[in-house]
């Protein structure tokens, strides 16, 4: 008889389940959303799509169970999910974005730069799109376009901190030192004049900035300054603390340098990108 009853319980169930709405599934899985119960909200959004395969607002549960995927590290089913989304609502600019930026993460730049481009036909003046095309540009040295990029984000928003700061590291690249230190010391200067809406911390990365450039034109004391300042304002900015102790080691400083090499390696920064210069710390 007990075993009975659990069988009948279990059929119960199932009943249950199977009788559960569209609509329920689709309120389990926001639930389940709130309450970081990831597994689950994937679950119920599937059960979601079997029930109504046809319903518009599928590409929109597609979305979100790409998100889903992606914050498991399900990245190839994250990209699959996005791919059935767009193929729904090709023209959803949130969609679009959701899937360029798990493209960046998965080192896919040409399929991102496809999507960011498709968000620009769209919205001329996307911001995230403008940004992250122009540093997929910088990284194929297509200095051209993504200088293009960064003068229509900074044409609409002049004080973007990222849009001015990427135009000042592409001006680096491009060996245009002059400009890029013009364009980082404007950015510092606006703090002594009051006229910054940067934070210290921000700040902190311009002064680290400009000592890069200082640093590729052999001005190593002014980059010294800038690197000092920058440590000063944000102690935890550890590529400070990497860019300070190569000019030390430069300078044969090599207690000053290993001492730099392991703050940044304290602070994040891999020991594999550090372990060749703490070798010629030695």
């Amino acid at each position: 008889m007990k075993r009975a009853g659990l069988i009948l319980v279990v059929l119960m169930m199932a009943v249950r389940l199977s009788a559960q709405t569209y609509e329920e599934w689709c309120d389990r899985a926001l639930f389940a959303i709130e309450h970081d119960s990831l597994p689950q909200a994937e679950q119920y959004i599937r059960e979601a799509l079997k029930r109504d395969p046809a319903n518009a607002r599928n590409a929109l549960l597609f979305s979100n169970l790409g998100l889903i995927q992606r914050s498991q590290h399900k990245y190839d089913e994250a990209l699959e999910s996005y791919n059935f989304a767009l193929s729904m609502a090709p023209r959803n600019v949130v969609i679009l974005l959701n899937r360029a930026a798990l493209c960046m993460e998965l080192g896919k730049y040409k399929q991102a730069k496809v999507d960011y481009s498709l968000v620009l036909d769209l919205q001329p003046a996307n911001r995230e799109a403008l940004l992250m095309r122009a540093y997929i540009y910088r990284q194929e040295k297509d200095y051209r376009s993504a200088r293009a990029d960064y003068d229509t984000l900074l044409k609409h928003i002049p004080q973007d901190f990222e849009g001015r700061l990427g135009l000042a590291m592409l001006e680096q690249k491009d060996k245009k030192y002059d400009v890029a230190l013009a364009l980082l010391t404007r950015m510092i200067d606006e703090k002594a004049e009051g006229t910054s809406l940067l934070t210290s911390s921000r700040h902190a990365v311009v002064y680290v900035a400009r000592a890069g450039v200082e640093k590729e034109l052999g001005n190593n004391d002014r980059a010294l300054m800038d690197l000092n300042e920058a440590i000063r304002l944000d102690a935890s900015l550890s590529e400070a603390y990497l860019v300070r102790g190569q000019i030390y080691l430069l300078q044969q400083q090599k207690n000053l340098a290993r001492r730099d090499f392991e703050q940044a390696a304290a602070l994040g920064i891999p020991m594999s990108e550090i372990g060749s210069w703490l070798e010629q710390c030695r």
